[in-house]
């Protein structure tokens, strides 16, 4: 990788921030759904979920989080971020609550964080 391919200094610490920060908060919500602690299995059940789903939710919450956090694969997190996260806005516009647009927030963020730290990303997308 040559110079010219690498973000500058503020861009791949802000990259990684915010990479790191839903990183942190699917690490979380996997092992609270691993855990199968009863605030989890309340929240489940607002939506219609039973906690026979809760080892799916941590199996699919700790890969993407893992998968964004490595470099190579963090495309690839990124994307299963996204579709895990349309599934979060489905589920809260099914229920008629307003927070909708925080899972869409969240993959944004993801996404962002991905564009700052790769380049080859950036010049993907501007067709530079």
């Amino acid at each position: 990788m040559t110079t010219e391919d690498q973000p500058s200094k503020p861009m791949l610490w802000i990259g990684w921030i915010l990479t790191a920060l839903p990183a942190l908060f699917l690490l979380s919500g996997g092992v609270t759904a691993a855990l199968q602690l009863p605030v989890v299995k309340e929240g489940l059940g607002k939506y219609g979920f039973t906690p026979s789903i809760l080892p799916i939710f941590a199996a699919v919450e700790l890969t993407c989080a893992v998968l964004t956090l490595i470099p190579r694969t963090a495309p690839i997190g990124a994307i299963l971020i996204s579709a895990y996260m349309g599934g979060a806005v489905i589920t809260h516009l099914r229920a008629g609550e307003a927070q909708w647009f925080i899972p869409v927030i969240f993959s944004a963020v993801v996404w962002i964080g991905l564009w700052l730290r790769r380049p080859s990303l950036r010049q993907q997308m501007l067709g530079i």
